[in-house]
């Protein structure tokens, strides 16, 4: 790396940070973590505008700004992008691709092998895989005037270890770790990392809120720091994505689970 292109590893307090499905569970503390970091926050909502607009009110109205795009669709996506950009008069420099298409984490409600459609999976697809692609590809103009990027997916532990099976969501999210590392052979030249953060099961989402009290008990004696990661957590995780200090690091998938998952 060329010392211009390391003047180009944008500190978080120099970033405008676009998280989806920012404004609530993991995504709010997305938001909150990048808040504190002194980036400038927009926080991407499908159907929470009361809670995106009460985040926004929190983090503060000079530096957060809730837009409302279906990021399955690629029109919305590109309104946001630009609402964004008039908002701050620049161009977004990190995306992190948290958005979740409607689904609960809880086994016992699952469909399973007799009962699952390619509809379930088509929606998780959907969600995770065209959600991703096109954030990707409405940030690149943006990212390549700054000569900066950095897009952080939102994986999952599961596809290492699939103790409980999410048929739909696990294959969604091994396609998205595909997709992470694909980008950044592609993207590299451009001064753009891609990389995925993989959680396991997090206390507490609202993904997670169905999950039994039982099976956080049990992810928390079988990890090495005998607990259960937190949102706060895994946020600290996109925040070395983002940051300076990752500038050599893409294709890459961390796992963030208390070592449950040894990757």
């Amino acid at each position: 790396m060329t010392e211009q292109q390391f003047q180009r590893a944008l500190n978080l307090d120099e970033q405008i940070v676009l998280i989806t499905g920012g404004a609530r569970g993991l995504g709010a503390a997305l938001s909150r973590a990048f808040s504190r970091s002194g980036a400038r926050v927009i926080v991407n909502y499908n159907k929470s505008r009361d809670a995106a607009e009460a985040l926004v009110a929190e983090l503060g109205e000079d530096r957060t700004f809730a837009v409302q795009a279906d990021v399955t669709d690629r029109s919305s996506v590109d309104q946001s992008f630009s609402a964004a950009r008039e908002r701050f008069d620049a161009p977004i420099s990190t995306v992190v691709d948290n958005a979740l298409v409607d689904f609960s984490f809880n086994g016992d409600a699952r469909p399973n092998a007799d009962t699952i459609t390619w509809a379930d999976f088509d929606s998780q697809l959907r969600g995770a895989v065209a959600g991703t692609l096109n954030t990707t590809q409405a940030a690149l103009p943006g990212m390549r005037e700054l000569g900066f990027g950095r897009i952080i997916t939102v994986g999952t532990n599961l596809v290492q270890n699939p103790v409980v099976p999410y048929h739909d969501y696990t294959a969604a999210k091994a396609a998205l770790l595909a997709l992470t590392r694909t980008l950044s052979a592609d993207l590299g030249p451009d001064g753009i990392t891609v990389n995925m953060v993989s959680g396991g099961l997090l206390r507490t989402t609202d993904a997670s809120a169905a999950t039994p009290e039982a099976v956080f008990d049990m992810i928390a004696a079988s990890t090495p720091l005998r607990r259960v990661t937190t949102p706060d957590e895994f946020a600290d995780a996109a925040l070395f994505f983002a940051s300076p200090w990752s500038r050599a690091v893409t294709g890459q998938n961390l796992v963030v689970d208390g070592g449950l998952v040894k990757n």
